[in-house]
């Protein structure tokens, strides 16, 4: 139940920065086409997953309840684009070249893919 509680106050964190992050740079790019506050949010989360991971795995300075805290909390409800731009590297890393093309193929397709889905079913049910 702790663990629970713990990933559940760094999602509230890192949803709550992800809206103020995502807002703030969205208006300051005055842009209303391109989602600069969604970029802006992908990248930061990815700088902050690949410097603490490093500092994870290199140093050990993570216990399980504070990698639960950060990383499946916070950065989880920051961005998942940090995870599974995380993940890809490490692929790549270990040698899994192959995985590594695969994990970001079928993301990118079947995500647009479920994307467009979604939007065809609810508008064919709304019809």
């Amino acid at each position: 139940m702790g663990n629970l509680l713990l990933i559940g106050m760094g999602g509230f964190i890192g949803a709550t920065l992800r809206y103020a992050l995502s807002g703030l740079v969205q208006s300051l790019s005055k842009s209303t086409q391109f989602p600069f506050g969604t970029l802006a949010v992908n990248l930061v989360g990815c700088l902050l997953i690949g410097a603490l991971s490093y500092l994870a795995e290199s140093y050990n300075t993570f216990s399980p309840e504070t990698h639960s805290l950060v990383f499946l909390g916070f950065l989880g409800a920051f961005t998942t684009f940090s995870t599974f731009s995380s993940e890809s590297l490490t692929l790549l890393r270990d040698g899994q070249n192959l995985l590594s093309y695969l994990n970001i193929g079928i993301h990118v397709l079947f995500g647009l893919g479920a994307v467009w889905l979604g939007r065809t079913m609810a508008a064919l049910l709304s019809s």
